[in-house]
């Protein structure tokens, strides 16, 4: 399987291969990666060598947040079945900030009425013992705010709405 995946404006072309005992072959911008992956909760857990990832995935249709260690991002990822673009019959869409994984709403950073820029924080949600930062994808006005600290979420919840 190929993928397009862009990643804070920057395009890589990404091939997976799955191979014998449940290991997968990568190939990221040509170079290779080989490793095992494992399905965790909320995410996968890469292992290279001694070397092991925790990944935590979530999203719906062509949009992948990504939590990494100290790394958060989203990510457009889309199918390149037979060199044509393929795109995910579910959409992001871009007015709406959910949930990448299931997890507890640590604080809200925002209220309803705030402007914010690309790279503000808006909520932080901790999933698997770890707290991820969400933040703005683009430019607007917060239209509201859906979750308060302390509630619990799934995968995919509304957060909050852009005007």
């Amino acid at each position: 399987m190929k993928y397009q995946v862009v990643i804070e404006g920057v395009e890589h072309e990404v091939v997976v291969q799955h191979v014998p005992g449940g290991g997968v072959v990568v190939t990221v911008d040509g170079a290779p990666w080989e490793g095992d992956v494992h399905p965790v909760p909320g995410g996968v857990s890469l292992r290279k060598g001694d070397q092991v990832l925790d990944v935590l995935v979530g999203g719906t249709g062509d949009r992948m947040d990504l939590a990494a260690g100290p790394l958060r991002t989203s990510a457009r990822v889309e199918s390149l079945r037979g060199g044509r673009k393929k795109r995910g019959a579910a959409a992001s869409d871009a007015s709406e900030l959910r949930a990448p994984m299931p997890g507890r709403i640590v604080e809200v950073l925002v209220e309803n009425g705030a402007q914010v820029e690309p790279g503000t924080p808006l909520v932080v949600i901790e999933a698997m013992k770890m707290e991820n930062e969400l933040r703005a994808e683009r430019a607007g006005e917060i239209a509201s705010v859906e979750v308060k600290p302390g509630q619990d979420v799934e995968a995919n919840a509304l957060l909050l709405r852009f005007a």
